[in-house]
């Protein structure tokens, strides 16, 4: 019985290391950790490996976007790249860092002021 007790045992441990490796080879690329790409440094490539929504195409346009204007100062100025939205952005923020390695920041809100009301002259 003891033979029987390691083969089950045995048995039990690879079926439970095998579903685990299934269950993360399924688990969608944004729920796996993120990996990191700066903006100002990387190729096309990386780009296109790293970056949701941006294929090979749109990784070259950032690519000449920045050989031509310069480096990125935010992850928002991708979007002065031509097919990068706003939308595609937010979904790379955890994956874009700017420069020196700082991962890329929201932009600040600015609280709106209200305008003063007129007074009535008495």
């Amino acid at each position: 019985m003891t033979a029987f007790t390691r083969i089950a045992k045995s048995l039990v441990l690879s079926l439970l290391l095998a579903s685990s490796a299934l269950t993360a080879s399924l688990l969608p690329a944004s729920a796996r950790a993120a990996e990191k790409v700066n903006i100002n440094s990387a190729d096309a490539a990386t780009l296109d490996r790293v970056l949701l929504n941006i294929g090979p195409a749109k990784a070259e346009a950032i690519v000449a976007y920045r050989k031509a204007n310069g480096g990125f100062r935010s992850a928002e100025q991708l979007a002065l790249v031509k097919g990068v939205g706003l939308k595609t952005i937010e979904k790379n923020r955890d994956r874009i860092v700017v420069g020196g390695g700082a991962p890329a920041r929201r932009p600040a809100t600015v609280a709106r002021v209200a305008p003063p009301r007129a007074t009535a002259k008495r």
